[in-house]
């Protein structure tokens, strides 16, 4: 049976609870506040909904994460940044990249990025959590993804892309990027080819779990501002 959440009472069910079948949905209810935002991550859970639905958490097994040292870059990719095409920057156009994530998409009807959403996540971008990665051409921004950090752990969330190649260009710099701060995995949340190509790989939701566990509250080397 899903657990309904109530309003004061920002905990999650266990994660062993979530439904087979749609693989994942833990819960529904509750609101977007800071603090059940980052109760759920902590859990080890997200929302993801479709406007006119509820709102609905997720935890998903198998989970797809990438280990900042098993990035894959193809040989064309790497030229491109040589080339210089394109310029990354972090946290300089926080809420510009989560207004291009919730664009139209040409595979999709709708977003899951709702106006409302899109505010939870500028909370906590004020907060210091929620991070931007942009990439700009010839100053107009082109491409970009944002996602949490909590600890040693990114949680990756949406990217978009105006120009070939730039939410690539941005998520290969991002991901070298928190490999040299020390962080222990970057979470996917989902399968996707994109996401594989570059090394993305589906680990146990208990695995998921444990990395929770070691890793949420050690401090990290991250400086954004860098």
């Amino acid at each position: 049976m899903l657990t309904w959440l109530k309003r004061d009472d920002f905990s999650f069910p266990p994660l062993e609870t979530a439904l087979r079948e749609p693989n994942g949905l833990l819960a529904a209810g509750g609101d977007l506040r800071p603090e059940r935002l980052l109760a759920a991550y902590r859990h080890g859970c997200f929302p993801w909904y479709q406007e006119g639905q509820p709102l609905l958490w997720w935890s998903p097994d198998p989970r797809t994460v990438l280990f900042p040292d098993e990035l894959h870059v193809s040989r064309s990719l790497r030229k491109r940044m040589r080339h210089g095409d394109y310029q990354v920057t972090f946290d300089k156009a926080f809420a510009e990249v989560i207004q291009g994530c919730a664009g139209p998409r040409s595979y999709a009807d709708g977003t899951w990025i709702t106006t409302p959403m899109q505010d939870a996540y500028i909370r906590l971008h004020e907060m210091g959590v929620a991070h931007s990665v942009e990439v700009w051409q010839q100053g107009q921004l082109v491409g970009g993804l944002y996602g949490l950090e909590m600890g040693e752990l990114f949680f990756g969330e949406s990217m978009f892309s105006r120009a070939t190649d730039a939410s690539k260009v941005g998520f290969v710099t991002l991901v070298e990027r928190l490999r040299e701060w020390g962080f222990a995995l970057i979470d996917c949340q989902m399968p996707t080819r994109h996401l594989e190509s570059f090394g993305a790989r589906s680990i146990p939701r208990a695995a998921f779990a444990d990395a929770l566990a070691t890793h949420l509250d050690h401090p990290s080397a991250a400086d954004w501002r860098a």
